[in-house]
């Protein structure tokens, strides 16, 4: 059994307050976690109102298949374009 896991760091653009910015979270969260087999938590930025940071994790047969799996969710978030990616981490472990 392979575990990786990601640290996505995120700008959310135009958020005037946490409810604004937790709405954008909530939405990504909830889509990475019905399109794609990973656990996601909002890990990081919890009292700013516009960076947030997102760890995913995974479990496959092999590291091949796992990291594919994040990079996959990664590109997603990235192109809902509900918020700047600014910086992204995977570990395979």
């Amino acid at each position: 059994m392979v575990v990786a896991a990601a640290r996505i760091e995120l700008h959310v653009h135009g958020s005037q307050s946490l409810k604004q910015k937790r709405g954008v979270v909530r939405s990504i969260i909830q889509r990475v976690r019905n399109r794609f087999n990973v656990s996601v938590a909002e890990v990081g930025g919890q009292d700013t109102w516009q960076i947030a940071e997102l760890g995913l994790a995974t479990t496959a047969t092999d590291a091949v298949t796992a990291r594919r799996r994040l990079e996959k969710a990664c590109d997603f978030i990235e192109n809902l374009h509900l918020a700047e990616v600014l910086d992204q981490e995977i570990q395979v472990l």
